[in-house]
């Protein structure tokens, strides 16, 4: 025999996500943690050198598709939630290659600064100033940043970044890197320097915060496309539900 359950408990659908009690500012002082989150609204993207030839370069992920999907995923991600982004390339007329198709075709509008030796895309004059455009007119200090590899175009700007006052997140599985040793150091000097280093969709449920708002349908693609794992859940829920894709032959006829 089965004992009753209490009523279950169902949010409004009018809810919106409550901001942490405590500010930042205030947290600090007190010695924790001060959760400064990027969000819609306070964040900028930076796709640094994800060309053909340096992915091609890459050896920490178990697959060079799953590196590509997660990249794809963060450019589909930025485009989905509306954010500025900035793309740029190093030395792209020669050995490293184009900038992937696939972010050219997600953001047509937007110019590839293509740098001719800077190695620190922060220091390359023209994206400084680019960069620099976006916060004056927007006023978004939150950087979320991935750049192929992640001990030179992901690190070397987040490590000035951070000098210079910003709140900087790196994507480390739209990074890439050579070896092990490579991402290990980086993420130990980025992290002892204060960067946040996040994964792209984990990142992408931090920065839509709530499946009721208006960028739900668009956000959907980028983690059906590029994150498998969930996407399948989605494409199962969604081939099943109201009226199946597929009949079922057991259903009770009336």
């Amino acid at each position: 025999m089965t004992s009753a359950r209490v009523p279950d408990l169902v949010s409004p659908i009018t809810d919106t996500p409550l901001p942490d009690k405590v500010p930042v500012g205030e947290a600090r002082a007190a010695g924790r943690f001060g959760h400064d989150k990027p969000t819609i609204d306070n964040s900028v993207v930076l796709l640094i050198d994800h060309q053909i030839g340096l992915m091609a370069s890459t050896r920490d992920t178990t697959t060079a598709a799953e590196f590509k999907s997660n990249v794809v995923g963060l450019a589909g991600v930025a485009k989905a939630l509306e954010l500025p982004v900035l793309i740029t390339s190093s030395n792209a007329q020669w050995q490293n290659g184009d900038t992937l198709p696939e972010i050219k075709a997600l953001f047509p509008d937007v110019a590839i600064i293509r740098r001719t030796g800077i190695i620190n895309a922060y220091e390359d004059p023209t994206f400084r100033a680019a960069f620099e455009r976006i916060v004056e007119e927007t006023g978004r200090r939150h950087v979320i940043l991935a750049g192929v590899t992640i001990g030179t175009c992901t690190m070397f700007p987040t490590l000035s970044l951070l000098n210079d006052g910003y709140q900087v997140f790196p994507v480390i599985d739209a990074a890439g890197a050579w070896n092990k040793y490579e991402a290990d150091a980086a993420l130990a000097r980025m992290t002892r320097a204060g960067a946040e280093p996040v994964t792209t969709f984990a990142l992408a449920c931090e920065l839509q915060e709530d499946w009721k708002n208006r960028y739900a349908n668009a956000m959907l693609e980028p983690f059906k496309q590029n994150l498998s794992e969930y996407g399948f859940v989605l494409e199962n829920y969604w081939n099943n539900a109201g009226d199946p894709v597929v009949p079922d032959p057991f259903a009770t006829k009336d």
